[in-house]
């Protein structure tokens, strides 16, 4: 599959007249949980040609490829992601730190990871993750039977949160990571990871009777970090002028 995904790159680069910077795997294979169908979530960042960026008129900053059953890829041009990069979007932030990397060029990604504690709101991110939690829990998990997937779209960012909330740094990607260092409560732990391994051996559209532990402790949570993040305050410099270096930089480094 790897060597699929790099065909599909060049070929974007060829289509496009784009150039690659690096590309990624995103979504339940970089976080460390998929199931045995799972698709692959291929993110990627891209550089135009100079002369395309000069233009008054505002053009389309993604590349997206038709989703199959198999494949799911798009990408962002690199002035779209530096403008979120920005504002510490959090997808972006998880590109960077993906332990499935596909494709690097040109040291760009490397820069990005050296400003990224420039550039991250605890804030911002904590809003991001809690949003998803609290609307993941409130879609798919309220009934008496849940299918097993579903837990964990609302436990991982949960656990990022609480990431933020002890350490103020930057959640790392990987599932597991979450959760030995953050749940401490022996039952808990023991109920996510039977789920977990079900839902690795294929089991995740099954349904399951829910599983009070961990829906009584996603309350708490979620209660618990929403009083937190309206609390948090962000203390940060504006990084434009650092990030308007960079986009000059590679607009010159990689056409030469």
């Amino acid at each position: 599959m790897h060597e699929i995904i790099l065909e599909q790159l060049k070929a974007i680069e060829q289509q496009h007249n784009v150039k690659i910077l690096f590309a990624v795997e995103s979504g339940s294979r970089a976080w460390g949980f998929p199931s045995q169908d799972s698709d692959y979530d291929v993110r990627f960042v891209y550089i135009r040609h100079p002369e395309w960026y000069l233009s008054i008129d505002d053009k389309r900053d993604v590349i997206e490829v038709p989703i199959n059953d198999i494949l799911d890829i798009n990408g962002w041009d690199i002035r779209k992601a530096l403008k979120l990069f920005r504002k510490s979007n959090p997808p972006l932030l998880e590109w960077l730190v993906s332990d499935i990397l596909y494709y690097e060029a040109y040291g760009f990604k490397e820069e990005m990871l050296i400003l990224r504690q420039q550039v991250f709101s605890p804030r911002a991110s904590l809003h991001h993750y809690l949003s998803m939690a609290k609307g993941n829990f409130r879609t798919y998990l309220q009934g008496d039977q849940v299918k097993i997937k579903k837990y964990f779209y609302v436990l991982r960012p949960i656990l990022a949160c609480k990431w933020i909330e002890k350490y103020n740094t930057n959640p790392p990607i990987l599932f597991d990571e979450l959760v030995s260092d953050l749940v401490t409560d022996v039952q808990l732990k023991r109920e996510i990871e039977d789920l977990l391994r079900r839902k690795i051996a294929g089991e995740e559209l099954n349904l399951q009777n829910r599983v009070d532990v961990i829906n009584d402790y996603i309350d708490k949570e979620i209660e618990h970090l929403t009083a937190f993040a309206h609390s948090h305050k962000n203390e940060l410099k504006d990084p434009t002028d650092l990030l308007d270096q960079l986009y000059r930089k590679y607009l010159k480094m990689v056409w030469n």
